[in-house]
Formats: structure tokens, C-alpha cells, sequence
């Protein structure tokens, strides 16, 4: 539902765009930085689509997390700027399903 209440030109924009997510990235926002060349190389980023395609429906749907720290082919401040209005977006009340577990549920 978010990506659907995205503009057009937004949707456009960010259809083929390829996140870089990456565990380092995440943690360091915390102060954890202090990273081994092991856990660097362990830790590298792994790219994923921004936009991805639900196969049987082909719905679009927004590919976020914490771990996204750029974007490719975009300059960092950039980046980081459209991942955090992405997220604000996504993250408002009317697009985030809270479950409240009864008994039986699963």
C-alpha cells in the first residue's frame, strides 16, 4: 500500500533503483564502528532491488529496511535522504500492520 500511495513521478523515479543494504551500515547508526577487516569483508553490502515485483500478483511493493544505507549510482547525501523519506512514508501508521496474538493464532 505504500508504494501505491507514491506519486507517479516518485514511482518512476525509484522503478530500477538498487539499494545497497548492509549490516555495517545499520549498526554504525547505533556508534558501533569498530569493525575488524574480517567483519568488514563478512559484513560487505548486498544489493537489492528498491522496487520489487510480487511474481503471481505482480504487485509493486517498496524493499526497505534499517539495513539500506545507499543507493547505486546515486551520491551518498542523496541516498540516504530519499531512503529516509521512503522509510517515513512507508512506516506511517495507515501502512504498518500491528498484529495483537489470541490463543490459536498459529
Amino acid at each position: 500500500a505504500a508504494y501505491d500511495a507514491l506519486d507517479d513521478e516518485t514511482r518512476r523515479e525509484i522503478e530500477d533503483m538498487v539499494c545497497e543494504h548492509s549490516l555495517m551500515y545499520s549498526r554504525g547508526a547505533l556508534g558501533f564502528l569498530d569493525y575488524s577487516e574480517e567483519e568488514k569483508e563478512m559484513f560487505r553490502p548486498v544489493l537489492q532491488r528498491l522496487v520489487r515485483t510480487h511474481p503471481v500478483t505482480g504487485r509493486k511493493s517498496l524493499s526497505l529496511s534499517s539495513h539500506a544505507g545507499g543507493i547505486v549510482g546515486l551520491p551518498m547525501p542523496e541516498a540516504r535522504v530519499l531512503l529516509r523519506d521512503l522509510n517515513e512514508h512507508a512506516t506511517q501508521p495507515k501502512f504498518v500492520y500491528v498484529h495483537k496474538w489470541a490463543l490459536h493464532d498459529l
